[in-house]
């Protein structure tokens, strides 16, 4: 098992005060004959007529002393989760989930925006302090 990102709690704290529930923690999701480890599974019910609306959130804390080499491994892992997550699990949708202060740092600019949409980055942005979802980037 792998350890917990400095940010896991808040971000489960920020999912349930939003309406989810945690189903897996860790979540895990296969890839060939490896089996790669995604931070949090959830699931929010939605009105019966549009079923049920299921995530996986991949937590980042950006805490290592590069914010570049921090952005190279989070948008590999995405990346590469993303891919196992389709095939195992489609009825997912994968999400970053990353403090308002690193998204302001990384994806709120014009360049981070580029970049995220190239990649089709799908991010939750939660406050730390308060434990709240600030926004959902699709």
């Amino acid at each position: 098992m792998s350890a917990k990102d400095k940010v896991h709690q808040h971000v489960v704290n920020a999912l349930r005060k939003d309406g989810w529930t945690i189903t897996h923690d860790p979540f895990y999701v296969p890839w060939k004959k490896r089996r790669g480890q995604i931070d949090r599974g959830a699931e929010r019910m939605l009105a019966a007529a549009k079923g049920t609306d299921k995530i996986a959130v991949e937590v980042k804390s950006f805490i290592g002393p590069n914010d570049l080499e921090d952005l190279y491994h989070a948008l590999g892992q995405f990346i590469l989760y993303r891919k196992a997550l389709r095939a195992a699990f489609p009825d997912h949708v994968l999400y970053l989930a990353l403090s308002e202060e690193v998204y302001l740092q990384t994806f709120a600019d014009e360049e981070g925006a580029s970049l995220r949409g190239e990649e089709k980055v799908k991010l939750l942005v939660f406050d730390p302090q308060t434990e709240d979802i600030v926004r959902w980037k699709h």
